[in-house]
């Protein structure tokens, strides 16, 4: 079956990646920003990622844009993703496919002796396809399996792990991956619907978490949040984004740039804070006696943020919570880990404080 496949922000994603004045830069150059005729060298023989291809909306635009001499790497979790790209790659030689998701861009781009690239765009989130299709297990509105797993091919099912997670594995999870107000409630009500008989299906844990949802937010379904964040979690979509965001500071070259397209709050929150610090490295030092030139330099100079407009979410409605962030890599080297640029996932707090109180614990217990 074919499923209709609209790319959200097609335009000003592509335009992210090629365009050399996005986000006003025409009107304001920064000093490390390459000039013109490196801009358009690179377009004739550059290096892209796609790293969430989809149905290739996004990445075929940027072929159409891109010259002979270039060439685009695609990433995706998704079979039917990948069986898409493949027939795209066998009709346009610049195209390599990876069966993968992008936490492993620097592995895979190492392995093709790729070193450095010149602009890397992610389209988070499900895709239409994925949504439509009912066995797919993502939509709340549609019977289907409690699947939710981006790569059918391997991974625990939503329907597993909710069949052994406790309450509070469950309430952790429905709390920090979906912000979930009533996430207790949530999770009692299917540790009670389980103990009648096992969740199978889409609608019936869409029917359990509403009973447990008292109240909700206008236009959106009670058990939105819920299967947003069991989404998330089981696809390790914040580990592997924030993984990745390290990567696209490692591999961009000078002018390279990154164009970032989130659906979820948190997403957009590691995103947008990710950009912000790697922009201003020396915002920590900024009170200490330190001269100009000892700052630490920026690493990333932001482009903007860009909103799907009203005529884009009458057309498709699912571009309505969309936000796409650009930047720009500058000429500093890269001289600290990555990762430190990252801000930490959900939950990382509770973590090291379990993890702090464990250690005492045990230090205390062995005193005794």
């Amino acid at each position: 079956m074919e499923f209709e496949h609209r790319p959200v922000l097609l335009e000003p994603t592509v335009n992210a990646l090629v365009q050399a004045d996005f986000g006003g830069r025409g009107a304001a150059r920064s000093p490390s920003a390459v000039d013109d005729e490196a801009g358009a060298a690179r377009l004739q023989k550059g290096i892209y990622v796609d790293g969430t291809f989809g149905r290739g909306g996004h990445s075929r635009e940027l072929l159409r844009r891109l010259g002979r001499e270039a060439r685009l790497v695609v990433f995706d979790k998704d079979p039917l993703a990948i069986a898409a790209a493949r027939d795209l790659a066998a009709g346009d030689g610049r195209v390599s496919v990876v069966h993968g998701g992008f936490a492993c861009v620097g592995e895979e781009l190492a392995a093709m002796g790729i070193a450095h690239i010149d602009g890397m765009m992610m389209d988070l989130g499900v895709s239409s396809p994925q949504i439509d299709d009912a066995g797919r297990g993502f939509s709340f509105m549609r019977e289907g399996p409690l699947d939710m797993r981006m790569d059918t091919s391997r991974g625990v099912t939503a329907e597993q792990w909710l069949a052994q997670a406790s309450v509070e594995e469950m309430r952790e999870v429905i709390a920090d991956y979906g912000e979930e107000r009533f996430a207790f409630q949530v999770a009692k009500a299917i540790a009670a619907r389980r103990a009648a008989g096992p969740l199978r299906t889409t609608l019936e844990l869409a029917e359990c978490v509403a009973g447990a949802v008292r109240t909700r937010e206008k236009g959106q379904h009670p058990a939105t949040r819920t299967f947003q964040a069991l989404r998330i979690y089981l696809n390790r979509e914040l580990e592997e984004l924030a993984s990745t965001l390290a990567s696209a500071l490692e591999l961009l070259a000078p002018g390279g740039r990154l164009a970032v397209i989130s659906f979820h709050s948190l997403e957009d929150r590691m995103v947008k804070q990710c950009i912000a610090a790697a922009a201003k490295p020396g915002a920590a030092q900024a009170r200490l006696p330190l001269r100009e030139s000892e700052m630490p330099q920026p690493l990333l100079r932001p482009l903007g943020r860009v909103l799907a407009d009203d005529e884009e979410i009458a057309a498709n409605p699912r571009s309505r919570s969309a936000v796409l962030r650009a930047a720009e890599r500058t000429t500093t080297a890269l001289a600290v880990d990555a990762a430190s640029f990252v801000p930490e996932l959900p939950g990382a707090h509770r973590a090291k404080r379990a993890a702090s109180h464990g250690g005492k614990a045990r230090r205390a217990k062995g005193t005794r």
